[in-house]
């Protein structure tokens, strides 16, 4: 899994790479603090300068804020929206390395059953008896009729 990460982190261009730094540092609580420390900044300086007789930079509604944090909203949306690609990226290796490992395993299993249960036919000393349960766990589960199964779709519900 650690290689899986440092391959996909290795991989990704330039842009990328800067497009993830950009979320990381966005995504921490303190961002919030700021950009509002910002935006009661920014209400009180023009405030302040009507009060001192000077005409406002940008009056009430203040448009001026609306715009620019608009415009940080549209590119912080937009900066996670690449970086959540790239992460569903790595997660679709991750499931996909996972599945190899579990099907990896349950056909080891079932060839570990399918020598026990040779191994308890050949020994004189164990009585031999059919166990349909040790069968069918001998044998590897055929992936194709499980995948088939879990993408076949139910049948129509009647109205």
């Amino acid at each position: 899994m650690t290689k899986l990460r440092a391959e996909h982190r290795d991989n990704a261009t330039p842009l990328q790479s800067l497009v993830d730094r950009m979320v990381k540092v966005l995504r921490r609580p303190r961002v919030v603090a700021e950009i509002s420390v910002l935006i009661v900044g920014w209400v009180s300086f023009n405030l302040t300068l009507a009060a001192l007789g000077f005409p406002m930079i940008d009056p009430p509604p203040f448009p001026w804020l609306e715009g620019a944090v608009s415009i940080v909203a549209l590119y912080m949306v937009v900066l996670i929206l690449v970086s959540q690609e790239r992460e569903d990226l790595l997660m679709q290796h991750r499931e996909m390395l996972l599945l190899e490992l579990a099907i990896l395993s349950e056909e080891k299993i079932a060839k570990v059953i399918q020598l026990l249960e040779e191994s308890r036919r050949d020994n004189p000393h164990i009585h031999d008896r059919h166990d349909a349960d040790a069968d069918s766990m001998g044998r590897a589960a055929d992936t194709r009729r499980v995948l088939d199964a879990i993408t076949e779709k139910p049948p129509p519900e009647p109205a």
